[in-house]
């Protein structure tokens, strides 16, 4: 059984600093996509980042590119969301998330284990 729980959230000024983590555990870390997605308030679940299972590859939505950092400790099952110059509209549940395969997708519908989720509130 798969079990991905995420830490970190909570509450930052507009401009501040982030760090989110993710530990994996049942599957064999290195060989699975990860991915970052989250949902804001009466909005639809979106992609953040993604990360190949070497961590030299890696996926970003275009409104996070530039701020976040997407990376993975394979001997620590985990995977970091490092969040720089944060705004009110990254505010949402952030979801971490592992799929089969090497393709770095942005559908959820391809992740097939997700976390319990964490709140990250940005205020203005």
């Amino acid at each position: 059984q798969v079990q991905l729980v995420e830490s970190g959230g909570g509450l930052v000024q507009a401009g501040g600093s982030l760090r989110l983590s993710c530990a994996a555990s049942g599957r064999t870390f290195s060989s699975y996509v990860m991915g970052w997605f989250r949902q804001a308030p009466g909005k639809e679940r979106e992609f953040v980042a993604a990360i190949g299972g070497s961590g030299r590859s890696k996926y970003y939505a275009d409104s996070v590119k530039g701020r976040f950092d997407i990376s993975r400790d394979n001997g620590g099952n985990t995977v970091t969301l490092q969040m720089n110059s944060l705004k009110p509209e990254d505010t949402a549940v952030y979801y971490c998330a592992t799929k089969v395969g090497s393709y770095m997708s942005s559908n959820e519908r391809t992740y097939d284990y997700w976390g319990q989720g964490t709140q990250v509130t940005v205020s203005s």
